[in-house]
């Protein structure tokens, strides 16, 4: 699916609300022509030889750029952002130091985690898959606490209200665990963070999260009440 009568500069490979989910949110930030391909993982897609010359661990999501294939969700984010103004702060900017750390803290600290208490068995086998969850998610909640103080004492401006790779990627996060149901170890919802709650809210009006709603046949409130 193309973006543009012009031919596209990058083509996504996607899975519907995975990893990729993100991307085809930056992508739309950039306003550069794009296609995406939804992967078909029922034909083994991921385990492919064309797909593993873009991620060789054959996981989601996969990028085509003019300077090459890329994978991982951090890099690719930060990729396009240093392609595309208003992504993120510029190199140059004085705000670069403080957004990197954060960027690099979610990534790091919330999203490999996330993905940790979705599959326990690949941390420790099935044998050990729940306290994996309990131990990991107490950690998550944690983390997410600190990532909204530090919101709500510096109210950066690339974690705002205004769509950025930061603010997406940790929306996409929340999104993630608020399908948890009550009570289990690993959920945190917009409103378990007063800082980010608003921001997420107004995230889900920008024209991007509306795009990708439609696309991806989410509800509106994507961030705040997604499932």
């Amino acid at each position: 699916m193309s973006h543009s009568a012009t031919p596209p500069l990058y083509t996504l490979h996607f899975w519907p609300d995975s990893a990729s989910f993100i991307v085809r949110l930056a992508l739309r930030l950039t306003h550069a022509p794009f296609a995406e391909v939804q992967i078909d993982r029922a034909a083994g897609a991921l385990d492919s030889a064309a797909y593993r010359a873009m991620n060789p661990l054959g996981k989601i999501p996969a990028i085509e750029t003019p300077d090459g294939p890329m994978f991982e969700t951090a890099a690719i984010l930060l990729y396009l952002s240093d392609r595309h103004a208003g992504l993120a702060p510029a190199p140059d900017s004085p705000a670069r130091a403080a957004f990197l750390k954060w960027f690099f803290f979610t990534s790091t600290n919330l999203h490999a985690p996330v993905m940790q208490v979705f599959y326990p068995n690949r941390v420790a086998g099935p044998a050990h898959a729940e306290a994996v969850v309990a131990h990991i998610g107490a950690m998550l909640q944690d983390n997410f606490m600190v990532l909204d103080q530090m919101v709500a004492a510096e109210a950066p401006d690339w974690l705002s209200a205004r769509p950025s790779i930061l603010s997406f990627y940790v929306a996409v996060l929340v999104r993630w665990l608020s399908g948890f149901p009550e009570g289990h170890p690993a959920r945190v919802t917009a409103a378990d963070l007063p800082a980010l709650c608003p921001i997420l809210a107004a995230l889900e009006t920008s024209d991007a999260a509306r795009q990708v709603a439609e696309v991806e046949a989410c509800a509106p409130t994507l961030f705040t009440h997604p499932y």
